[in-house]
């Protein structure tokens, strides 16, 4: 029998390494039929959703009444919208006076766009961005993903940007998307009116006047999000969206008919039931900042279900980019020194965005990181100061 020899100075090479993993994709016409979800959808023990949470009582706030000016009207909601932002930084509005016809054509516009294929889906979000296409995060968390699709887009009241989301849908996502652009240029410009007059409501429950919130928000540098979340046949060991604070100023959120969003009151989850001819409307941290801290920013989360898609509609409004986020005056005593810094939303946005996952901690610790990075003159990484 012959027997193979090999010099003794010859180096046996190792076996080559095995390939890296496929890149996990989110591809919700796949995933919301599998019944195992990949371990990056399933969230801690201790974050896990309550699927039957209690419903948050709450009344809502009838819009056309402030807006006829009545001082008993505008005396009584102010009030109202006072306690819920000082305890948990929610509320409704009803009479709001956008037309639901608009509001009907923006959730075909996601019907449209989001029963596409995932390669016809076009501008893929880029990591660092707040703008595109975002299929879960997958490319930029490796945990605790959600289970959704989003579509986020630039709006701006200024002049010279009058056409800016028009302009996107057809110059970035395409000709076919030409009259949607249409569309979600009159919505924002619906949700711009909306924000502007309930500045004016928070305004007055805070006693600073009508003008002064309204004047701050003039020409605002906002952000549109179309949201889908697509059934999961595990619902019990994922979220739509984890538990987090808006970073941004205020959120106003048109729900279609699918329960999914709770909000965080008293310890505990309460669910917040739909309602078509309603929005719900939220404080950011920017905003609590620029009260001071006396209004709260809006601990919430979103849950997912085994039957049926799940879509909402969410404006996120946004100072001017060079607006220097802080409290009027006689928001500010020695009774009431000032909490935060002040910044810009840029600066909040970047952090959000580079350095930090929002959740409900993101106005303190960016606050930390700011005050570090100012004292260390400005480096870049504050942390190693």
């Amino acid at each position: 029998m012959p027997i193979d020899c090999f010099p003794s100075n010859m180096t046996i090479m190792p076996p080559p390494p095995p390939p890296p993993p496929e890149p996990l994709v989110f591809d919700a016409a796949i995933l919301q039929h599998q019944p195992n979800l990949p371990s990056q959808f399933i969230w801690p023990d201790h974050e896990k959703p309550c699927l039957e949470p209690p419903e948050l009582a709450i009344p809502p706030i009838d819009f056309g009444s402030f807006l006829t000016g009545d001082p008993l009207a505008v005396s009584k909601l102010a009030q109202q919208v006072n306690e819920a932002c000082k305890k948990h930084g929610f509320f409704v509005i009803v009479n709001h006076g956008v037309d639901s016809k608009l509001i009907a054509k923006a959730h075909e516009g996601m019907n449209m766009f989001f029963g596409k294929q995932l390669l016809e889906k076009p501008v893929q979000r880029k990591i660092g961005e707040q703008y595109g296409y975002a299929s879960s995060f997958t490319g930029r968390f490796s945990s605790k993903l959600p289970w959704k699709e989003t579509l986020s887009f630039r709006y701006c009241a200024d002049n010279q940007s009058s056409n800016i989301v028009q302009e996107y849908f057809l110059n970035v996502m395409g000709e076919e998307f030409k009259q949607f652009g249409k569309v979600y240029q009159e919505y924002c410009e619906a949700m711009n009116t909306l924000s502007l007059g309930i500045m004016e409501l928070l305004g007055v429950s805070l006693g600073v006047g009508n003008e002064y919130f309204r004047d701050f928000f003039e020409g605002n540098d906002s952000i549109m999000r179309l949201n889908y979340y697509p059934p999961c046949q595990k619902p019990e060991l994922t979220l739509g969206t984890g538990p987090h604070c808006d970073p941004t100023s205020l959120t106003i959120l048109h729900q279609d008919h699918v329960s999914g969003l709770q909000v965080f009151v008293d310890e505990k989850w309460h669910s917040v039931t739909p309602d078509r001819e309603a929005f719900v409307v939220n404080i950011g941290d920017t905003f609590m900042a620029l009260s001071n801290g006396i209004f709260k920013s809006c601990l919430h989360r979103a849950v997912v279900n085994n039957v049926t898609v799940r879509k909402s509609l969410a404006f996120f409004l946004c100072p001017k980019m060079d607006k220097v986020v802080k409290p009027p005056n006689t928001l500010v005593d020695y009774k009431n020194p000032r909490i935060y810094p002040d910044f810009t939303w840029p600066a909040l946005s970047e952090f959000t965005q580079k350095h930090y996952r929002a959740d409900m901690k993101t106005l303190d610790v960016f606050t930390t990181w700011l005050q570090q990075k100012n004292n260390c003159g400005g480096t870049k990484n504050a942390s190693s100061c």
